[in-house]
């Protein structure tokens, strides 16, 4: 006999644990009738080369501190991607200069942290707490943004991400779900899963008290819900090919999870291994076609569903301007995030541009930061999502500039 303690304690149903309310399939159809805003954040772990991502090959500086790692001018061999005649892409992520064209596509660069920290655990937690400098906040800001637009049609895939672990962004205490695979979601025990999931739910019904025996069938419902989706037999559309690594892979799970009207809000994934202190060129270009590609096919299998999806990129902080004697980078400061969807007004490289001189640089050796990273994410939030209350989810902050980049 299983008793409640136990049951709330196997990992395999988690669901339980997370509080989700009975009448799973009512509110499932009421947000699979609800039109709704979808926001899909990215993390580049580990420090993205945002000068070699976002190229300012109209800045002479940046050419003077990298001789060996820079990426040529526009139309040179492996020469960057022109965007606006002074920023263009790294050549590996020319799939994403078409939506930039299109004006769906933004860049807003010198972002980041007021924070002066160079530690990847501090920075990350900063940034997904939304709170740089103060360790005590439990909660992430994503997890305070469901608090902030609470509404009776939450599905119990409000939100989620694809990865093993809740992100320090979506913990608190709003419902959220990390699943690494989809098709790992629920009970499973070889080829006998069915069975196994038939006898479980015959021997919880007969031991459950009256209180978890209706969210316990809940629980049931939303993985039979999922598992209806036939996410084996799913086909991008409009030609899309996902990258084969398990970002890409995330991020065509985010877009079976958005088609099947799930009641999706808000999704994570993440893109790692960015961190290149030595031979930085061919790493970070095998890294950039990764993340551009999965990008690019995201966006163009959903094609018209775009209309109601945003995707925000991110990594903790940026890099030094110089090169060091490995032909890497450092640990560094200002960045550059990407922003793709219906509400972007895109075409167009936001934020105040520093310079690249040693004495324009932050501590005379990284990008200064311009724009807070709380600044887009106000935006984002308060634009795309619709959120009233910013401060809710960022207390104790104003912000300090007003970008402009949602519709």
């Amino acid at each position: 006999m299983m008793n409640r303690r136990i049951f709330l304690k196997n990992g395999s149903l988690a669901l339980v644990s997370l509080g989700f309310a009975p009448a799973f399939f009512t509110r499932a159809a009421q947000a699979a009738q609800t039109k709704r805003k979808v926001l899909v954040t990215v993390f580049q772990r580990g420090a993205v080369d945002g000068l070699n991502m976002i190229v300012p090959f109209g800045e002479k500086a940046y050419y003077q501190a990298r001789p060996s790692i820079a990426i040529s001018k526009p139309g040179e061999p492996n020469g960057a991607v022109d965007l606006d005649g002074f920023f263009g892409l790294h050549p590996r992520m020319a799939s994403l200069q078409p939506y930039f064209r299109r004006g769906e596509l933004a860049i807003v660069n010198a972002t980041g942290s007021n924070d002066p920290t160079r530690s990847h655990f501090d920075a990350q937690d900063y940034m997904e707490s939304g709170t740089p400098g103060r360790k005590s906040t439990r909660d992430g800001w994503l997890n305070r943004y469901l608090h902030a637009k609470e509404h009776e049609e939450a599905s119990a895939f409000r939100a989620v991400s694809l990865t093993q672990q809740l992100p320090r962004a979506l913990q608190g205490t709003a419902p959220a779900l990390a699943i690494d695979q989809l098709g790992r979601f629920g009970l499973r025990a070889g080829d006998r899963g069915d069975m196994m999931q038939s006898s479980f739910e015959a021997q919880y019904a007969a031991a459950a008290d009256s209180l978890l025996k209706p969210i316990s069938k809940e629980a049931f419902d939303a993985i039979r819900h999922l598992e209806s989706v036939d996410l084996a037999k799913y086909t991008p559309q409009n030609g899309a090919v996902y990258p084969n690594s398990g970002y890409g892979q995330a991020l065509k799970q985010i877009a079976q999870l958005i088609k099947a009207n799930m009641g999706l809000e808000v999704a994570f994934a993440e893109s790692g291994n960015w961190d290149h202190h030595a031979n930085e060129g061919p790493q970070i270009a095998n890294r950039l076609d990764d993340f551009a590609s999965g990008i690019a096919a995201f966006a163009q299998d959903l094609g018209d569903g775009m209309a109601d999806v945003m995707v925000l990129t991110m990594s903790e902080f940026g890099r030094t301007v110089s090169e060091n004697g490995a032909r890497g980078t450092d640990h560094g400061h200002g960045n550059a995030m990407l922003l793709l969807g219906g509400d972007v007004k895109g075409g167009k490289v936001y934020g105040k541009w520093p310079g690249l001189e040693r004495e324009q640089r932050y501590e005379g050796r990284d990008l200064a930061i311009t724009t807070d990273f709380r600044d887009v994410f106000s935006e984002v939030l308060g634009g795309h999502l619709g959120t009233k209350d910013i401060s809710s989810v960022f207390p104790g902050y104003s912000a300090k500039s007003k970008l402009g980049i949602i519709r």
